[in-house]
This record gives C-alpha cells, structure tokens and sequence, in this order.
C-alpha cells in the first residue's frame, strides 16, 4: 500500500488554502489602499489639466500613499510639498492664511502637487516629450534640469534623459513614468 506524500496530509491543506487566502485579502487591501484618493485625484487633475495616472503615480513613488509622510529636507504629505510651494499655490489661487499644517490634508495636497505638476509641464512645453523634464524638476529641481538640457537635450528628451547625473532622478522619472501608465487604467 502506497502512502501519500506529506504535502497532502490535511495540515499542508489547510496551510495552503491559508496562504491564498491571506494573498487575496493582501492584493484587496493593497487595491483598495491605493484607490482611497482617486476622487481626490481625478478633481485635482481635472481643475490643474494634468493625467489623473500622473498625480497618482507620483503620490505612489513619494509617499506610498501616506498622508502623514515626511520627507528629510521638509517635504509633506502624499506628493511630497515644500512650504514655499505651498505659498506660491496659494499665491496663484489667492488663498489667504494657509498653514503648513493644511497640507497633511489629503485633498488640499493631492492639489497642490497637481498644480505644481501642471507648472512643471508647462515649463517645458517646448521639448518633445515634457514629462521627464518636469518629473526631474520635480525630484531634482530647476537648476539641475538646466544643467542637464544643454544642447540638444533641450528639446530632446532622450538626449536629456541620458544627461541626468543623478541615478535616483532616472529612477524617479522611469519609475513614475511606468507606474503612470500601470494607473491609466483606473481613470478611464
């Protein structure tokens, strides 16, 4: 008489159907931890004129989707704010008696970050592809950018993407822009 193997004893059993079950309950908390600001988002992106994808993505590569996040040199919150942006938005928007505070709100945030994204695009509207432009800015900051958009990168965002000196600003740009298109799908 053959006996069969352990792996099919009623405790492996059991071991298995629990591990595909804590996987899903995993995969279900994950999904439903990223969506829980896509209203945010998509009003955001809408009233800025940037991709909802975009503003999720960077929300993603920043902050994991921490509203309480902080960065080492002062970054807030879910996209990651420095106060001066914080003022130059409410500059822009005429908002008065803001408080730094106000940007571990989610909503006021995820609007912040939009707006600012909205700049950054701008800027380098002129290039053939902004995106890298503006995610480098956006990580690295301006001074950066334009030491690494001389000649040719200037408009050319391969040439550019090939002069960036920081190994963690590429990263930042591919990984973003890779999550982007991953969120597409979630804003159709």
């Amino acid at each position: 008489m053959s006996k069969r193997p352990a792996f099919f004893s009623p405790q492996y059993k059991a071991l298995f159907f629990s591990l595909i079950i804590l996987g899903v309950v995993y995969i279900w908390l994950n999904i439903n931890h990223e969506s829980r600001f896509d209203s945010q988002i998509r009003q955001a992106a809408l009233k800025y004129n940037v991709s909802p994808a975009l503003v999720k993505a960077v929300i993603w590569r920043e902050s994991r989707f921490k509203p309480k996040a902080r960065g080492s040199v002062g970054e807030i919150g879910l996209m990651q704010i420095r106060e001066l942006t914080a003022q130059e938005w409410c500059t822009d928007n005429k908002i008065k008696n803001f408080d730094p505070r106000h940007l571990f709100n989610p909503q006021t945030n995820i609007y912040v970050g939009s707006w600012y994204l909205s700049k950054m695009l701008k800027r380098y509207n002129k290039t053939d592809n902004p995106l890298p432009y503006a995610l480098s800015d956006y990580n690295a900051g301006r001074k950066n950018v334009l030491r690494w958009s001389e000649g040719s990168a200037q408009t050319n965002s391969s040439l550019f993407l090939e002069n960036i000196t920081y190994p963690s600003t590429r990263r930042y740009v591919e990984s973003v822009t890779q999550r982007s298109k991953h969120y597409e799908r979630n804003f159709r």
